[in-house]
Order: structure tokens, then sequence, then C-alpha cells
């Protein structure tokens, strides 16, 4: 990745500068969006109409604040948020460790399944199993040989695909927009709670959010210089998906609104087969490419973002326990800490090489295979959302912790706004894991 990397150091000014170099953050939000939470979405809207829009909006308000957090700590620190986490102490880098390598064994075989199911509805031929499994080694493959930038082009061709598709058919299903207004309002219809802890915490992300300052680092973006590039392009990755979810649920409520659709149906393609029946077979087929742009930037997203994670977190597991006060260092000089992290620390040019790297990639892809023979997809996918909840709160009280000490530079500090933001986020995201428990298993 090395001669990818940005050449150009000085951070851009004006606003049509910054958006061009607008990338990480988009990338960040719409690897978060797999097919659970287009279920989860498409389920809501059939339940409850759009009268739960707001939670869609407060979801992506909250991922905003997240994403900015993880880009900030990066910008104003020289470090990477594995560095943080090593900095709070080896309980946050050991349950790290423990998490993403559960969390990878069961993804690896939701995201294949994902993939598998538009595959399998748009050629057939094979079975979702084995469509999965070609997605997987596929993904493995262009994962293995990419560079970043050319990752960062290929991956947004997707998302514009994805976006146009399903934006598309939003306005072709002609929504009333006096009740999409109306579905700004907060309200909690009876038995819709779970529904909107769901969509809140279905915009864009969980463990792959980790994943935005390893992808600024491959871009070039160092120093507080870039905190109002970083979040230009954060605040547009959630923007659009924010209203990609939101397309989701007006089509689900126009659609399916009244059928009795549970999150383990196979409900997407029920959602195609409506979409063929009533505006002809060109609007199924559109929906499915969306669908399939949908779960591949998932599945290429994660293999490459959540391998970075690992592979950095090898390296700071073996840092010695001084390593963690030239870190600390940062407090009144943060230069100084920068320069410590890059003479000892993350790589960026020799991460997509190194045997961590390649070895989680494989991790991701080989093992689950095994899982794909429950010919259950969606029930993984849930069981994925599981885990994705259990990280969100950790990543939120980290974020407060790091964000407010004197690692980070003083701009680079969390003001009110932040701090609000981050413990909202971290309190609604431990319900989310909590009443998802007990959903599902009290």
């Amino acid at each position: 990745m090395a001669s990818d990397i940005a050449t150009t150091t000085t951070p851009p000014t004006g606003f049509g500068a910054r958006v061009k170099q607008v990338g990480p953050g988009l990338l960040a939000a719409a690897t978060g969006v797999g097919a659970g939470d287009l279920v989860a979405t498409m389920v809501a809207g059939a339940r409850f109409g759009t009268v739960l829009l707001w939670a869609a909006v407060l979801g992506a308000a909250l991922k905003l604040a997240l994403g900015e957090g993880v880009g900030r700590w990066n910008l104003a620190s020289g470090a990477t948020l594995l560095d943080g986490w090593r900095r709070l102490g080896y309980w946050a880098t050991v349950f790290f460790g423990i998490y993403i390598v559960i969390w990878g064994f069961v993804y690896g075989a939701t995201a294949m399944s994902a993939v598998g199911l538009p595959l399998n509805a748009l050629f057939g031929g094979l079975s979702v199993r084995y469509w999965a499994m070609i997605a997987g080694v596929v993904g493995l493959v262009l994962v293995w040989a990419q560079r970043y930038h050319v990752f960062e082009k290929f991956m947004t061709v997707l998302v514009l695909i994805k976006f146009v598709s399903v934006v598309s058919i939003a306005f072709l299903v002609s929504p009333d927009l006096g009740e999409l207004a109306n579905g700004l309002v907060p309200r909690l219809p009876e038995g819709s709670l779970i529904y909107v802890l769901g969509l809140i915490g279905g915009v864009g992300g969980t463990i792959t959010m980790a994943a935005y300052g390893y992808w600024m680092i491959a871009k070039g973006w160092k120093g507080t210089g870039w905190l109002a590039t970083m979040r230009l392009d954060n605040a547009i990755g959630y923007i659009m998906t924010a209203i990609f979810v939101i397309a989701m649920l007006i089509v689900g409520a126009e659609i399916l609104l009244g059928q009795d659709l549970t999150e383990s149906d196979t409900g997407l393609l029920t959602l195609g087969t409506e979409l063929g029946a009533r505006y002809g077979e060109w609007a199924r087929i559109l929906f499915l490419v969306g669908f399939l742009a949908v779960t591949s930037t998932s599945l290429l997203g994660t293999w490459n973002g959540v391998s970075l994670l690992f592979t950095d977190w090898t390296r700071t597991i073996r840092l010695p326990h001084g390593a963690k006060a030239r870190i600390g260092a940062s407090a009144d000089s943060p230069g100084a800490a920068a320069a410590s992290v890059t003479s000892t620390g993350y790589q960026a040019a020799a991460a997509e090489k190194s045997l961590p790297f390649r070895a989680y990639l494989l991790w991701l892809t080989l093992p689950p295979m095994a899982l794909l023979f429950f010919d259950r997809p969606f029930t993984l996918t849930l069981v994925y959302g599981v885990m994705g909840a259990a990280f969100m709160p950790f990543l939120g009280v980290t974020l407060i912790l790091l964000l407010n000490s004197k690692l980070v530079t003083p701009e680079g500090r969390s003001g009110w706004l932040s701090n609000i933001m981050l413990t909202a986020a971290s309190a609604l995201f431990f319900v989310l894991l909590v009443m998802d428990l007990v959903n599902r298993f009290g």
C-alpha cells in the first residue's frame, strides 16, 4: 500500500478541495450496512409504516458522532485506536482480541451467505450456500491483491450502485410526503421499541467503524489540520447511509405494509418479487442489484478493514508495558507522541502484506464456510447483529475516556456536544444489547 498513500500532507482548504478527499468515511458507513440491517428496516416498515422514520435519523446522528470520534482520535493523538485501547489497559486489548476472533468466525458466514442470496436470485444454478462460498473466495482474492486507492474507487462504485438503486425504488413507490414528515416526530407505537432500537443500531456500522482510522492513514491524513476534512468526509458517508436506510424503510412500508414478516424470513427476496409483480421484472432486478451491492460492500469492506484491525491488534498486544507511557507522552507534546507511534507503531505501508492481515483474511473466509451448511443464512445474520451490539457500547465508552484525556491535543478533545452524543450512543447501544439478548434467548 506504500505507493498508494497520498503524497500531499498539506490539508485541503475550501469545501471543494475537501470534497475531493472524501472516501474513508463513505467506506466506513457503507461497510456497516448489510443484509441484517436491510431486513430489520424492511420489517419495521412493513409493521409500522414510516412512523419510525425518526429512529433512522437518530441512528445516523449517533453513528456520525461515533465515526467522528474515531477519526478525531487518530488525527489528534497521532496513534491508532488499538494504541488507545492499549493505553487504557490490557483489559481493553484482551477484550477486543477475544471479540474479533469470535466475531470474525460468525460474520464470515453471515457476509458470504448475504451475498449468496441475491446471486442465487439473479442467476440461479447453484444453491445459496455455494454462491456464498464463491463470494467469499472472490472477496479473499480481491482484498489479498488490492491496494487502498484501487479499493476505495471500487467500493465507491458499489456504494453509488446500491444508493441509486434503492433510492430510485423509493421514488418509484411514490410515498406520501405528509406521512414521511409525520414520521420525523418521535413516537413509540405499541410493540415498536425493539424495532426502534434496531433502526438506530442499523445505520452504518459496528466493529467496522473502528477501521475508519486505518483508511484515513492509508489516505495520508495526519494531524489536526485534517479535522475539517475528516468531519466532512464522515458526514457525507452517514448522510448518504441515512438516506439509504430511509429509502429502504419507505419501500418496506409501501410494498409490504401489513404483511406478517419476521426477521428470520427471507423477506428481501419477497420484496423483490412484490416489486416485480407491481412494476415489472426490471424493478425486481434493480432491487436485487442494489441488494447485491449492499452485501458486497459489507463483505469487501470488512475483509479489508477488520483484517487491518486484527493486524494492528497483533502489534499492540506485543508492546512492552513501557510503550504505554511513550504513547501517553502526548499529554503536552502530541507531536512527540506521534513520532513515537510512527517509529515503533502501526506501519500502513506494510499492513496489507503482513502475515496477520492475510491470516485473518483466511479466518474470515475458510472456517466459516462450515456454518453455511446450516442453511439458515438470516439466523447467522441475527447472531452477527447481537455480536455487533456488544461492540458498540465498548466503542462509545472507550472513545469518551480517550477523547477527554490528555492523550489528544486540546483542539482534538471532546466538547459538551460530543460527550452528550457519545454518552447517548453508549447508553442506547447497551440497551439494544440487553434487549437483543432477552428477545432472542430469554
